[in-house]
Parts: structure tokens; sequence; C-alpha cells
């Protein structure tokens, strides 16, 4: 990659041709390095990140705002814009940082991108660094997260296990690749609890952990997603459950009201065979019954007249017989009476007594006797007689 691509991917043409030279070298190609530019970009840097930062987020304090500048304008931020740019194939270094690979460093890189910005800077002024430095940033602030604050993987993955009371992640370095002046790590980051064992690599080992870091974050968030997920499930279930219940019983009855619904034809049809059934059941029953009903009329009906009138003709016989003695009895006693001169109220005492012997029932039973002490006709008739004779010895005992 030649220096006008570069200044295609920057954005920004350069007047000076020599500070566009100076930006790109090493201190170890010449004596004519980026040392100092790179001390001033990054000074115009932080200045413009800053503006940027308090025009997006208004509502973000002066701590949030710088450490979400540092992370914006850290060495790891940096790398990424140089990657962008391709700026490796652009470099001017010496020999031994070529055999070495110094054009992959990612110190290299972010301190060349910053003496870019210096450069531009001195070339056309400070709104000329700022349209470049807005232009490659803006990307970067769109996928930036104000939660995160400008925290680093490590950091982020630490806080999220200590929230879930889980232990902290163990980082081991699995592999080095190349000389010892140019290594590239590879650490592994393990989670045992959450069984998550995730690489990173880098031109460091704490660049390496980084990676790995923020690998396994991304592991932890996909599980707990997944989790939240079954965990709703079944409350999804049983909420669908309960509905499909409530469903399924709405459903029920239309379904069990349409076969009900059909069913009134037959029933329909059912009933009138039915009345049509009972009406000749009916005509056979009077057929049958008005015998019956003959039978009962002529022994029921008629039956119990005949022995009620049997059993009242000797109640019939046995009062007039009782009536006639009594009053034989009470026209003798009268006449004794008025004999003997007991005067009206004997008389009235004995009416009395032979109204009273007319009243007392005799009730006769069925095989011919009596209860209550009257059995026959014979007894009776004594009863009543005693009965009449007792006011009639009184009325004598007095008269004497």
């Amino acid at each position: 990659m030649d220096a006008q691509a570069l200044q295609v991917a920057l954005g920004y043409e350069f007047s000076s041709k020599a500070l566009l030279q100076q930006a790109l070298t090493h201190r170890s190609h010449s004596g004519t390095h980026n040392e100092r530019l790179e001390f001033l970009g990054d000074s115009v840097l932080n200045c413009v990140v800053a503006s940027l930062l308090f025009e997006r987020f208004a509502k973000i304090d002066e701590g949030d705002l710088s450490r979400l500048r540092a992370n914006l304008v850290k060495q790891q931020s940096l790398y990424d814009i140089a990657q962008r740019l391709e700026l490796s194939q652009c470099l001017r270094l010496g020999e031994g940082e070529l055999k070495s690979g110094g054009f992959r460093r990612p110190s290299i890189l972010a301190d060349t991108v910053e003496a870019l910005f210096g450069a531009i800077f001195l070339d056309g002024g400070f709104d000329a660094a700022r349209s470049t430095i807005r232009r490659l940033y803006i990307p970067v602030l769109e996928t930036v997260d104000p939660k995160t604050l400008g925290k680093d993987a490590k950091t982020l993955l630490q806080e999220y296990l200590q929230s879930r009371k889980i232990a902290l992640p163990v980082y081991t370095v699995v592999a080095t690749h190349g000389a010892a002046h140019s290594q590239e790590f590879e650490v592994e980051c393990a989670v045992p609890k959450l069984t998550i064992q995730v690489l990173g690599s880098g031109g460091s080992r704490r660049a390496a952990e980084q990676a790995a870091a923020k690998k396994a974050l991304e592991a932890a968030q996909a599980l707990a997603l997944q989790a939240s997920k079954r965990t709703r499930r079944p409350k999804q279930a049983q909420l669908s459950l309960s509905v499909a219940v409530a469903q399924a019983a709405g459903q029920a009855l239309p379904s069990a009201a349409a076969p009900s619904a059909a069913p009134p034809k037959a029933a329909k049809i059912t009933a009138a065979e039915a009345k049509s059934a009972d009406r000749a059941d009916k005509g056979q029953e009077k057929t049958h019954e008005k015998p019956e009903k003959t039978l009962d009329k002529s022994t029921d009906k008629v039956a119990e007249p005949t022995v009620a009138r049997e059993s009242e003709k000797p109640l019939e016989k046995l009062s007039e017989k009782v009536s006639e003695k009594v009053s034989e009895k009470a026209s003798e006693k009268k006449s004794e009476v008025a004999a003997d001169g007991a005067g009206e109220r004997g008389i009235e005492i004995l009416a009395a007594g032979a109204q009273i012997a007319a009243l007392t029932p005799v009730v006769p039973a069925r095989d011919g006797s009596t209860k209550e002490g009257t059995t026959k006709e014979g007894t009776t008739k004594e009863g009543a007689t005693k009965e009449a004779d007792e006011p009639a010895a009184k009325l004598k005992a007095r008269a004497a």
C-alpha cells in the first residue's frame, strides 16, 4: 500500500508530503522519526474524542466520560483503527524491526496513528484533524455501550461473574509463537462453573488475555440467555396450558353443543314416536283397565256400602231397643218419683240420664263383639238398665 492509498483511507490529502513521511517513520529507521508528532497527535486525539463524547452522551457525568474516553484512545482502540487503515504496509522501519515483525506490533501501529493525527493538525489545522478523527471514530462510537463505560473485557467479565457469585476466571498461556522479540501469545480463559474454555491471541500476554476474556464474556452471556429462555418456557407452558385448558373448555362447549344441536331433530322424532307409542299403550291400558274398574266398582265400591249397611243394622236395632227400654224405665221412674213427691228436679235428672244413655256409643266389632265392656245385646241392655236405676235409687234416698 502506497502513501496515496493511505490518504484516501484517511480522507485527508497532505499538503506537505514530508510530514506524512515523518509520521510513518519509526525511530529504528532514521533520526527523523514520528515520536514528537505522536505526542502532539495524542493531545489532539484526546481533545477531539472528549468533544465527541460530550456531544453524543449528554446524560453521562464527568467520571463516566473520562473512562469512556480512556477506552477509546487506548492502544487497543488505536491498533484496531490501524488495522482498518492497513497501516502496517506503509510503515518505515529499520532492518531489525522488519525482521522481528515490528509492522505487526500493536504499540508501533498505535503510535503511528497518533503521529498521523499530529501531522494532519500541523498540515491542515485543528478542523482538518477533527474531521479526520471524527470520520475514523464514528463507527467505533456506534458500537460503544455507555453502560460499560470504557471497561476492558477482563474487567467486564470479572464484574459479570462476581454479580452472579461465580468464581473468577483462570487465564493460562497455552502457547507462544514466533521469535522472542516478536512473540504471538495464545491464552486460554476458563470459567469452570460455566464449563467455558476459550482461546485468545495477541501480540502480548495482556492483549491475548483481553481477547480471551471478551470471548468468555460473550459465551457466558449466551449461556445466560439460553438459561433464561429455558426458565421462561415452563412459565409460558403453564400460562399457555391454563389458557389452552380454558380455550379447550370453550371449544369443548361448542363442540359438545354441536352434537346436542343435531340431536334435537332426533329428539323431536323420538318424541313424536314416543307420543304415538304412548297413545297406543294408553289405548291398550284403557281396554285392560275398564274391566278392572268395573270390577272395582262391583267389588270395592259396592262391597263397602253393603258392609257398612250390614254393620249399621245391628247398631240401629240396638239403639232402638235401648231407647225404648230407657223410655219405659224413665216413664216408670217418673211415675214413682211423682208418687213419692220428688218434684220436677228428679224428672230433669232422669231425663238427663236417659239422654246420656242414649248417646253412649255401642260399637260392635265385625265378629259381633263390642268394645269397652259391651260385648252382646244382653250385656248392653243390662248396663243401660243399671245406669238408669242408679239415679232413681239416689232420688229415693233423698226423698227418704
